[in-house]
């Protein structure tokens, strides 16, 4: 067992100190690996080396059958294969036998996004307090720019420039810092808040979005102010800030059609992440397709006229 979790902490280390991966991500790691460390102490194994491909078959088989969905099975044979592919660099290991298992295909669902006529429910409001400015420039934010939530609130106050017209994202997912454009709603809600925060934050501070305390402003603390503000704005659905990056990649990609620009300010790695927006556009094409062209009115409303 010692050689087993020196080699998972010494893989974890890597991942915190090389690849800079976010406190978020590397619990999950640790999660998931711990898991497949468990499921090794139990078959008697003592190195990572004495791993088989069929042990691994055995695993996602014995996963499959306890209800894990697809989705997250994929996840922890990902994780696996990182550890493994890490100590075969180490030649601590001859072998990666997860690259010889296929992982179980995963149905991709799409994304939820908001109407543009919904984010003018959300958007088009004059802040009545010093924290309603600041939740305001943070909507307009998310939506602007597509932020993260955990980029959201790492920002501090100099990651914008003079004039509010961009804003730097430091070692974002993936350890990569990106420029985004700020629009000129968000510049004049950043604007407003910026003036409030004058007063409100203690001297030295360098957070943009500040608690009440004075300190920085938490995930969970912009999850529930924005659940908050969309039921004091009557929207009858749940809202978390990621809904606000989808509907910025979903509306950027419908007006433009430029993937590759939309996976740039995004920030991801892979366009096959983004191209799951274009299936969303298709889905709206499909949509005003069968309300818009005559022969699909013609087609539903011969449906509807059947007794």
């Amino acid at each position: 067992m010692a050689e087993l979790t020196a080699a998972l902490e010494r893989y974890l280390t890597a991942l915190e100190c090389e690849r800079r991966v976010s406190r978020h991500t590397l619990q999950a790691y640790r999660r998931d690996l711990e898991r497949v460390l468990d499921y090794c102490l139990k078959l008697g194994l003592e190195r990572w080396q004495d791993l088989s491909e069929g042990a691994v078959r055995q695993y996602v088989s014995q996963r499959r059958q306890a209800g894990l969905a697809a989705s997250s099975l994929r996840r922890e044979l990902s994780a696996l294969r990182g550890l493994l592919d890490y100590l075969l660099k180490m030649r601590e290991i001859e072998d990666n036998p997860v690259r010889r298992v296929k992982p179980p295909k995963a149905s991709r669902r799409l994304p939820e996004t908001l109407s543009v006529e919904e984010l003018g429910v959300l958007l088009d409001v004059t802040p009545a307090s010093a924290w309603e400015a600041r939740d305001l420039a943070m909507w307009e934010l998310l939506y602007s720019s597509g932020l993260r939530l955990s980029e959201l609130v790492a920002l501090d106050f100099d990651d914008l420039d003079a004039d509010k017209t961009w804003v730097r994202v430091r070692a974002g997912k993936g350890g990569k810092d990106r420029v985004l454009p700020v629009g000129r709603p968000a510049q004049k809600a950043i604007v407003v808040w910026l003036k409030a925060r004058a007063a409100l934050a203690p001297l030295g501070e360098r957070a943009l979005f500040i608690n009440c305390r004075g300190g920085r402003l938490s995930g969970r603390g912009v999850q529930l102010r924005l659940a908050q503000w969309g039921r004091k704005m009557g929207l009858d659905r749940r809202l978390h800030p990621h809904l606000m990056r989808h509907s910025f990649a979903s509306h950027l990609l419908e007006a433009s059609g430029d993937l590759r620009a939309v996976q740039e300010l995004l920030g991801h790695a892979d366009i096959a992440t983004t191209q799951v927006y274009t299936h969303l556009d298709f889905q709206y094409l499909a949509k005003v397709y069968d309300q818009a062209h005559p022969r699909a009115r013609r087609r539903g409303s011969e449906k509807r006229g059947k007794v």
